[in-house]
């Protein structure tokens, strides 16, 4: 089974005059601002980087929270926090962590039990497994 989610971006014109546009096919997000200035200078919009850490932030919880009720434990409330850090790369930049917090209450659970459920739903956290996939890229050029 195949579950196939869809985004879309939109931007220009080119550079750091450039504005751009992303929608969530599900309407969550449409047409949402995001640009130079939303990315460096925190002006009102979106980034890239901060829908990463969104992704990474909920899909933790969740992958956390299914391998807690797999494990018997049915009762506790997760909060999780991502900071997705962007850094200078030569003349770019890269994307070099996705630290997550994790604030959680668990009833009947041992602490050891615990750490070793939620390390191996960080692994196994499907977006964990994102950031460390390969990339593959389609394109239709036209001049």
């Amino acid at each position: 089974m195949a579950i196939v989610k869809t985004a879309s971006a939109h931007y220009q014109p080119l550079g750091k005059s450039g504005q751009g546009h992303v929608s969530l096919a599900s309407g969550a997000l449409s047409e949402q601002p995001y640009g130079f200035n939303t990315r460096f200078e925190d002006k009102t919009g979106t980034n890239p980087e901060e829908l990463i850490a969104g992704a990474h932030a909920s899909c933790y919880a969740m992958a956390l929270s299914f391998a807690l009720a797999d494990a018997g434990y049915d009762s506790g409330e997760l909060k999780v926090d991502a900071a997705v850090t962007l850094e200078k790369d030569g003349d770019g930049f890269a994307v070099t962590q996705s630290a997550l917090t994790l604030d959680a209450k668990v009833s009947g659970i041992d602490e050891d039990e615990f750490s070793n459920i939620a390390k191996d739903a960080k692994e196994n956290c499907p977006i964990s497994k994102l950031l460390k996939a390969e990339i593959s890229l389609d394109y239709t050029f036209h001049n």
